[in-house]
């Protein structure tokens, strides 16, 4: 059996979630697709085949029969991406309004049976065929295959109050009917919105040395390994590490952070970052969609194919729906023997509404998360965070800074701390154990400069010694420096869960060091706002010893677990879930990837160029900051608010609608323009969702 291989198409004439959901059903049925995704949000498929049984060119003819255009990805992506500005906005809307009001004015004045008396009915049928024909034509095609759409029962109740004579009730249900079709396709074109503005912000270009002569050359014909020169004002256009220069460089694309960050030689680097000073020579590690951003644009694309599970209640509900306004059309037939009430009952009942009240609601989350370093996979993962309770955190790395620091300086004698520490780092100068460099960044953060060490030797397990000046200075631990003596203060440093320094003067003790990876500043506020959001258990887990982890879960104020291995850790999120909980766990992304994995929603802190991260997590963020994560719960919370609401208002609308139909008090010309109002509303209710 062949490999399966992935393939991407850009298809273009889907305006709704029903469109999308009927492409998605013509290429399953195809032999040989194993599974497919319709993304309305970016416009494409992404269809897993068996190509010994299917192919590209199948495929393409499939959809083109349902009636759809089929482009490659990357000229869909090229396309002119279109804004609606608020002018035009407040323009439809008065326009909309207008029409409405003329249309209830000459419903109720008798203007449109004075019209049916003046223009002959074959007119009539003429003029409502050529305004309506794009729409016929689509029912039609779709009746041929056995499909339905919310455009049949409107096309019905057209044909239904053409047969009665009612040519003008007929004409303004088209009219609506295309009204509603552009609203609908605003309405979507603002969800995608986001996912676009995203994908414009990647770099076209590059500027590349060959040959010592620098060429500007699309980002496509860039090679890994290839020199790529970055000038002030210009986007970084791949991943890599700067060889020469220095430059302040705005992330705000990937990390979402607003303040410029200062990079220099071996620094990494990542694409469509702006350099807003200096300039850089970057080797390329990565490029186009293997970037990070690349695959941050991916992961947005693909977020909708992970659908909330309430998404695909509205999903089933709408395969319901259609079926049971037929009926209740029929039976209003049946007791009222008024076919315009019955062409009212069909024209009023408009699925696409219960349809966008989603996956609308969830593009403008995850695309306005995407803007501020928040990489949600799907609306699923919001829609299990609005409802977690239990939240697991990893330690290191994750709560802590992932790196030891020099917490406290004690001198044992009255040797200034200043000359202490000179001389401690000195010796550590070309130590490559972590602790090493925590004490040589403590000597830098208080401006020292180190001296040169003659005849350094460092045993592993133990500590350094070297010459500073002609003395004798060794640093390391008990063991390392035998007249060391235990000390109440290294008692109580251990009881803190911090590891104490000997620092020795030609053999004799003189100060003692203590060293901790440091709990992140802001995590103890962002554990509160979780508490305050409703999280009933937050626990941490850790591969620490018990000290360490005791000191600081005290801390926290959280129960705690230590020796965990990742198994371990995986091991507590099943546990969890079998007791019925939703769990979130946090963590870094690399040695949490299978914890990540399982819990209901994996959390990965600063995911900015880690594969693994992006991989494991449902959600990433994209840089180091304990701010994100109650950001991030309170996001899911409203999404799910405003989702909610979405469906509320549309079964309100739909069924005060239907019953006012029913009775004969909504005649089908005002019945076709309501039918377009919840899409409005419901735009309206989530565009709120972009200003989080």
């Amino acid at each position: 059996m062949a490999k399966p291989q992935t393939v991407e198409l850009g298809i273009t004439g889907m305006d709704c979630a029903e469109c999308a959901w009927h492409v998605q059903h013509t290429i399953a049925q195809l032999p040989g697709v194993e599974s497919v995704d319709v993304l309305l949000s970016s416009g494409k498929a992404v269809i897993r085949i068996d190509p010994t049984r299917v192919d590209v060119g199948v495929i393409r003819q499939a959809i083109e029969r349902a009636g759809y255009s089929v482009l490659e990805p990357a000229a869909l992506r090229a396309a002119p991406m279109g804004s609606f500005p608020r002018r035009m906005r407040v323009l439809l809307a008065l326009v909309f309004g207008a029409i409405l009001s003329l249309v209830a004015a000459g419903e109720w004045l008798g203007l449109f049976e004075k019209l049916n008396d003046l223009v002959p009915l074959p007119i009539g049928v003429a003029i409502v065929i050529a305004g309506g024909f794009p729409i016929f034509r689509n029912v039609v095609h779709a009746a041929l295959k056995g499909r339905i759409l919310s455009h049949t029962l409107m096309t019905v109740g057209a044909i239904a109050a053409l047969s009665v004579g009612e040519w003008s009730a007929a004409a303004i249900v088209v009219l609506f009917m295309r009204i509603g079709d552009y609203i609908e396709h605003f309405t979507t074109e603002s969800a995608r919105r986001a996912v676009k503005e995203l994908a414009a912000m990647a770099p076209q270009t590059a500027r590349v040395e060959r040959d010592g002569v620098e060429q500007e050359v699309p980002i496509n014909e860039v090679s890994v390994g290839e020199i790529v020169i970055v000038r002030p004002g210009e986007k970084i256009p791949v991943d890599g590490e700067v060889l020469a220069g220095y430059a302040t460089v705005d992330q705000a694309a990937i990390t979402g952070e607003s303040m410029p960050v200062e990079v220099g030689k071996g620094s990494h680097v990542f694409a469509a970052t702006i350099v807003k000073s200096g300039s850089l020579r970057v080797k390329t590690v990565r490029v186009g969609a293997d970037t990070t951003f690349g695959r941050v644009i991916q992961m947005v694309e693909e977020a909708e194919a992970h659908r909330a599970d309430i998404q695909r209640l509205a999903d089933r509900f709408s395969a319901y729906y259609l079926p049971i306004v037929a009926g209740i059309a029929a039976l209003t037939f049946l007791i009222t023997r008024n076919p315009l009430s019955t062409a009212a009952v069909l024209v009023v009942a408009c699925s696409c509404s219960f349809a966008l009240a989603t996956p609308v609601a969830m593009l403008a989350s995850i695309g306005a998360g995407a803007g501020r370093g928040l990489l949600i996979k799907g609306g699923r993962y919001l829609e299990a965070l609005a409802r977690a309770d239990v939240v697991l955190v990893d330690k290191t790395g994750t709560l802590t800074l992932g790196q030891p620091q020099i917490t406290d300086v004690i001198p044992l004698n009255d040797m200034p701390v200043s000359e202490l520490l000179t001389l401690a780092a000195s010796a550590e100068r070309y130590s490559e154990h972590p602790l090493a460099e925590a004490v040589r960044s403590a000597a830098r953060g208080r401006g020292l400069s180190l001296l040169e060490p003659e005849d350094f030797e460092a045993i592993p397990g133990l500590g350094v010694r070297a010459r500073i000046n002609g003395r004798s200075v060794a640093v390391g631990n008990r063991r390392w420096i035998p007249a060391a003596e235990p000390l109440p203060v290294v008692e109580r440093l251990e009881a803190e869960g911090k590891t104490p320094l000997f620092v020795a003067l030609d053999g004799k003790p003189v100060a003692i060091l203590a060293a901790a990876d440091t709990l992140r500043p802001e995590v103890p506020a962002a554990l509160a706002e979780l508490r305050s959001l409703g999280v009933r258990h937050i626990e941490l887990l850790t591969g620490d010893n018990e000290r360490v982890a005791a000191a600081l879960a005290e801390k926290l104020g959280v129960p705690y677990r230590a020796h965990l291995l990742p198994e371990d850790k995986l091991e507590m999120v099943k546990a969890y879930q079998a007791e019925g909980h939703t769990v979130v766990m946090i963590g870094d992304g690399v040695n949490d990837a299978p914890a990540l994995a399982q819990a209901d929603v994996g959390i990965a802190m600063g995911a900015a160029g880690a594969d693994i991260a992006i991989e494991a997590a449902h959600i990433a963020l994209m840089r180091e900051d304990w701010t994100l994560i109650p950001e991030v719960f309170r996001i899911a919370r409203r999404t799910m608010h405003v989702v909610r609401m979405n469906l509320a208002f549309t079964a309100v609308y739909n069924l005060t609608g239907l019953a006012l139909a029913a009775l004969g008090l909504l005649p089908p010309t005002l019945a076709a323009a309501a039918q377009s109002l919840p899409d409005l509303g419901i735009l309206a209710n989530s565009a709120r969702l972009l200003r989080q």
